[in-house]
């Protein structure tokens, strides 16, 4: 077994992970590496705690009432 990262966030990469997905002695793990920070907000987004506004000075306001 052979572990390779590739960065797929660039044109080449999506063009080669594409190709390797045709093969089907290839399996993929697609898997993100979050930090328990970013998990936590991820969760309160999903279950609509997050405040929105266009501006700071909109956050401020919805901060402060």
């Amino acid at each position: 077994m052979v572990t390779i990262t590739i960065n797929n966030r660039t044109k080449e990469a999506k063009a080669i992970l594409e190709m390797l997905r045709a093969f089907s002695f290839i399996q993929f793990h697609d898997q993100e590496h979050f930090n328990n920070k970013t998990l936590t907000s991820l969760r309160e987004k999903q279950k609509g705690k997050v405040i929105t506004a266009k501006d700071s000075k909109e956050l401020m306001n919805k901060l402060l009432s």
